[in-house]
């Protein structure tokens, strides 16, 4: 296992997480009522300071009142603006102590503003569902918010019976008392706190396929109305887990979810064990099939191997839109490299000003970021035979399970699988902005 913390601030969302310290772990204990969008909440957070002492120290919060904080059972000086909560303990953290931060904080979730609208907690006609891609977690819980920070997580999540709790991870226990239930989910592998998800909402659960001994329990929960669109949409998804298996390695979490909304989503969003859609994604004839395993395939790219800050994210959006053409494949559509071949047309009509290894955050969720990186993905593929890629895949869903990774972490790892050097590609794939020429050899999984 590797965990890498990246050196410093992310450049691109500099005001966000504290570099100077790593958390451990979050104990969430939350209690959340959907009519007036009331959320009450304690997080316990575990942490260690890093290599200096640490007079003071931040977490991202939104704008929540704040009734107590304590650092190592003793009160200390804070501020609370802007979304960032400055701690200064009565005493300075020794390099290299573990310290505990305990919070309490309430008001009104609401989604945190960016520049791609807002993030995070968003309250639905009836319930609440949290998107938090890139920087919307501090919308709702206390956090060091920065991707290359992983910590392991339980949330305990109170709300009226009438409602579902749904979060990402294992089911520990579900408590009803008189108009009430407490949901408790343990998280035991290190998540990004973007990547830590939830949904509460009125649903219904059903198993997806029969994961048999040892397999992966892959549950559905959505709207009933939506269940017979959901029954066919989704029917595929266990032979996705497994086909993705075979090509990346064991799944790397206990369990998978999904969850359909009542309420649309223009896109899709993954957690860690868990994927949202929203309604308009269920259409009864797999219509967003693509997605189903886009969504699936960040559970190894970008869940499991998360990058260290945000210039890196088409190792995230590369691999899982690549996970879709293998998926296309092997279901008997489209090849891989038919994929790749008309992604490149588009490309090829399109501004050649976005590098992969940097895009720049206004163009981190650019569509050409997701095209080039699924085609980058495929020239690796090309320049290393069938057998070596996919063996490299492998090893880069083992080598950096649980950790954090960059643009040469990757490029470094996949040199390692042949005897041929691939500076010129990565150079003009990765680095460079100008489309190269397409990828000219025809293959065909072979693993």
């Amino acid at each position: 296992m590797t965990v890498q913390q990246a050196a410093g601030p992310d450049p691109y969302f500099p005001a966000n997480g504290d570099a100077r310290y790593r958390v451990h772990r979050y104990e969430l204990a939350l209690d959340y009522r959907p009519g007036p969008n009331r959320l009450a909440g304690t997080a316990r957070i575990n942490a260690i300071a890093g290599r200096a002492p640490l007079p003071e120290f931040q977490l991202n919060l939104g704008d929540f009142k704040i009734g107590r904080i304590r650092v190592d059972a003793r009160q200390p000086h804070y501020t609370h603006r802007g979304g960032r909560l400055r701690v200064r303990p009565a005493k300075p953290l020794r390099a290299g102590a573990a310290f505990t931060v305990e919070v309490h904080w309430s008001g009104n979730p609401k989604p945190v503003a960016s520049p791609w609208g807002g993030l995070g907690w968003e309250e639905l006609t009836d319930g609440a569902l949290v998107a938090s891609q890139p920087i919307g977690a501090p919308s709702w819980y206390p956090c060091n918010d920065r991707p290359a920070d992983k910590a392991s997580y339980q949330i305990s999540i109170t709300t009226p019976s009438a409602y579902a709790v749904v979060a990402g991870g294992r089911l520990l226990t579900r408590t009803t008392k008189a108009s009430t239930t407490t949901w408790v989910y343990e998280q035991s592998a290190p998540t990004s706190s973007y990547l830590v998800g939830l949904s509460i909402g009125k649903y219904q659960t059903v198993l997806l396929g029969d994961p048999g001994l040892g397999g992966v329990p892959q549950h559905g929960h959505i709207p009933s109305d939506l269940l017979p669109e959901f029954s066919r949409d989704f029917a595929r998804q266990p032979a996705m887990m497994e086909l993705f298996q075979e090509l990346f390695g064991p799944y790397p979490f206990d369990e998978y979810a999904v969850v359909v909304t009542e309420e649309e989503l223009d896109v899709p969003v993954e957690a860690q064990g868990l994927s949202l859609f929203g309604a308009n994604h269920v259409d009864g004839a797999r219509g967003s099939e693509r997605l189903v395993a886009h969504e699936l395939a960040h559970q190894w790219f970008g869940n499991s191997v998360s990058i260290a800050d945000w210039r890196h994210i088409w190792l995230n959006e590369g691999f899982a839109k690549y996970a879709e053409w293998l998926w296309s494949e092997r279901s008997g559509g489209r090849t891989a490299h038919q994929h790749a071949a008309a992604a490149h047309r588009l490309l090829s009509t399109l501004p050649q000003d976005l590098r992969l290894a940097d895009p720049g955050r206004k163009s981190m969720f650019d569509d050409r970021l997701y095209e080039r990186g699924g085609v980058t993905v495929h020239a690796v593929r090309c320049a290393l035979g069938d057998i070596a890629f996919f063996r490299m895949l492998r090893g880069w869903a083992s080598l950096h399970r649980n950790g954090t990774v960059t643009t040469a972490t990757f490029t470094s790892h996949a040199s390692r699988f042949t005897s041929e050097p691939l500076d010129q590609l990565f150079e003009a794939w990765v680095y460079g902005t100008r489309l190269p020429p397409m990828p000219s050899a025809e293959t065909g999984i072979a693993v």
